[in-house]
C-alpha cells in the first residue's frame, strides 16, 4: 500500500502542476498495479488491490497538496497512515 501511495502522491501532484483533470484511473501505474511486487508474501491480484488502494489515497493528497492519507518520512519515503491502513484491511486488535 505504501508504495501504491507514493506512487499515487507523485502522479496526483503531476496531473495538479500540468493543470490536468483528476483522474487516478487513466494513470498506467494505476491500471497495472505491480510495481514493487516480489511474489513472496501475497499474491499478485490480492497486492494490486492493495497497491490501488494506496494509489488512489495518495493520488488525492498530491493532487489536492495535502497528507490526508499519508505523510513522508525521513529520506523521503512515503507511509500511508496506520488508521487509513485499518480501514484499508480490517485491523483489529488481538488481546
Amino acid at each position: 500500500m505504501n508504495y501504491g501511495y507514493e506512487e499515487g502522491y507523485r502522479a496526483g501532484e503531476a496531473d495538479r502542476l500540468d493543470h490536468w483533470r483528476f483522474d487516478y484511473e487513466s494513470s498506467y501505474a494505476y491500471q497495472d498495479a505491480n510495481y514493487g511486487y516480489e511474489g513472496l508474501y501475497i499474491g499478485q491480484d490480492e497486492y494490486n488491490y492493495y497497491f490501488r488502494q494506496g494509489f488512489r489515497r495518495g493520488y488525492e493528497d498530491g493532487y489536492y497538496a495535502r497528507h490526508r492519507y499519508g505523510f513522508v518520512v525521513e529520506g523521503g519515503t512515503f507511509r500511508v497512515m496506520t488508521d487509513v491502513l485499518r480501514l484499508i484491511i480490517d485491523l483489529r486488535v488481538l488481546r
